[in-house]
């Protein structure tokens, strides 16, 4: 107690003209705005600057999450345009809606949990499986384009072989264009596949886009695959084009299984046809 008086009596002028300056700013800031407002400013810059760092921070680790969100819309999106395919006919001034519920292909999101692109036979595994309606021959693409077919399935899982496989032959095409050859892969670039077996009056150039040609019952029409970035015609029997993929197969996460709702009733018809 001593020497807390020591202390008040050794201090006591600067404790008193600490109490007068804290009532003099007290009073400056409560009788002028613009000292008030500067003041709240800062504060709020301060505030503000730390609210925004612990929100960044928030949504990283939630980025998961809404990337689960965007792509259940995605699959949902996808989904709505085919059942509803909505037509405007211009006919003498008058609009004519049309509405066609004919559905092909029903679409389901998963996720790659293992992706082999150095091999010369790759697979991916993706986590759908029959459980989740995940059959074989069932396309796998993302928003950049194919991805593979599906060969092997578990309650869980799917094995799915990829375009980077020796064994892999889908249809393609140039966009925009009737011709179409086999979309095959030499082994060697996991970037470039080769289109073979297009004819030979197809005008084809550098940066053309190929895309799935509808010619199968696993791959709709028109998704994307990549761009030429090379052509190949000296060999006169043989007409190769090497095709830059649009997705860089090394880097793979969300995909969507595609299912035709047509597949069985094509494939028996085209056997009767055989027969």
């Amino acid at each position: 107690m001593q020497q807390l008086i020591y202390f008040l009596q050794k201090f006591k002028y600067f404790l008193f003209f600490m109490l007068l300056q804290f009532i003099a700013l007290a009073l400056t800031f409560n009788n002028l705005n613009f000292h008030k407002s500067k003041y709240v400013n800062s504060a709020n810059s301060l505030t503000g600057g730390m609210y925004n760092k612990v929100s960044n921070i928030s949504e990283y680790f939630s980025l998961k999450h809404t990337n689960d969100i965007l792509l259940e819309e995605n699959t949902r999106l996808r989904n709505l345009l085919q059942q509803k395919n909505i037509s405007i006919v211009n006919l003498d001034s008058t609009v004519v809606d049309t509405i066609n519920y004919f559905q092909k292909y029903t679409f389901s999101n998963a996720r790659i949990i293992n992706n082999n692109y150095a091999k010369e036979f790759n697979f991916l595994t993706i986590d759908k499986g029959e459980q989740d309606g995940v059959q074989q021959e069932m396309a796998v693409i993302n928003s950049l384009g194919i991805i593979g077919i599906t060969d092997n399935t578990s309650k869980r899982y799917a094995r799915v072989q990829s375009i980077l496989n020796k064994n892999s032959n889908l249809n393609a095409r140039l966009k925009n264009s009737q011709y179409f050859g086999s979309l095959k892969w030499n082994g060697l670039d996991y970037n470039t596949v080769q289109l073979i077996d297009i004819p030979r009056q197809a005008s084809i150039k550098v940066g053309d886009t190929i895309e799935t040609g509808g010619k199968s019952t696993i791959f709709p029409e028109g998704i994307l695959i990549g761009t030429v970035s090379s052509v190949n015609k000296n060999n006169a029997v043989e007409n190769i084009i090497n095709v830059k993929l649009f997705n860089d197969m090394s880097n793979l996460g969300n995909v969507y299984i595609v299912k035709n709702l047509h597949k069985e009733e094509i494939k028996n018809t085209e056997n009767l046809v055989n027969e």
